[in-house]
């Protein structure tokens, strides 16, 4: 029998790989029992015998469980820094060369902002974009390129008339030029390694859902994958206090920077 949350975790760790004593119990545990009474089923024993029998609702349920939230563009003020401090900041250090990593990408959203917003002051084959993601169905949604009116919404006029096209009333799609620059691949930010030389590693709006431990031990993880000089841009629902103790200094909200040697 598992009708207790503390096997549940285990059986759903086998089942997917997603550790959710990383996250926050209390939010993640009244989003599990929300499905559960949605599909009628009585308790965590039901729920995984119904996991186990059907990919499809697998693969829905870790798409509901990792929370997918994203937007082109969000938070402009902090889009802003990025364009006109951090990027010149990159193209000197990192010159033809600059790696940069969206972790926990979503529906693509953040990495063709990043390719927009890159391709104003560096060539496409000047940098790399590696955007990764725990839910097959999400990278699925962004290696296809298409959106809704709302997620567009706060992308600037500049962007919207150079890269986007309205393919119906409702939905529009992503030039195509913008993807030779981004690589989409599966990646567990708690299980897989990490990649290294990073120039920028791009990870907003997703740590707020882990565990105080969980998100120090990214936090350093972080620091290890990026080259000297290069940069972690982090979301307006996330802090990190002891940015100084893992080594980072502080760029400006939100950026902070591993010290060249």
């Amino acid at each position: 029998m598992i009708n207790d949350y503390e096997s549940f975790k285990r059986e759903v760790y086998c089942l997917t790989k997603i550790d959710l004593n990383a996250y926050k119990e209390k939010q993640m545990k009244r989003r599990i029992d929300t499905l559960i009474l949605r599909h009628h089923l009585n308790g965590y024993d039901d729920f995984v015998n119904y996991l186990k029998t059907d990919k499809d609702v697998l693969e829905d349920f870790v798409n509901y469980l990792t929370i997918n939230v994203s937007e082109f563009y969000r938070n402009p003020d902090q889009w802003k820094i990025l364009e006109d401090n951090v990027i010149p900041a990159l193209k000197t250090r990192f010159p033809g060369n600059v790696k940069i990593w969206s972790a926990a990408c979503s529906t693509g959203d953040e990495p063709y902002t990043l390719a927009m917003v890159f391709n104003k002051q560096m060539k496409p084959t000047d940098y790399s974009i590696y955007a990764t993601d725990i839910d097959k169905q999400v990278l699925s949604q962004a290696a296809n390129g298409v959106y809704s009116k709302k997620s567009i919404a706060g992308l600037p006029k500049e962007y919207i008339e150079k890269y986007i096209t309205a393919t119906t009333e409702h939905t529009y799609k992503i030039d195509s030029s913008l993807k030779k620059s981004i690589r989409f691949e599966k990646h567990n930010l708690l299980l897989d390694p990490f990649p290294k030389n990073l120039s920028l590693i791009v990870c907003r709006n997703v740590l707020i859902y882990f565990t105080e431990e969980a998100k120090e031990d990214l936090f350093e993880k972080f620091y290890e994958s990026l080259a000297p000089g290069g940069i972690l841009f982090l979301g307006a629902t996330e802090q990190m206090m002891n940015y100084k103790q893992i080594g980072y200094e502080r760029l400006a909200s939100f950026f902070f920077e591993k010290p060249m040697k």
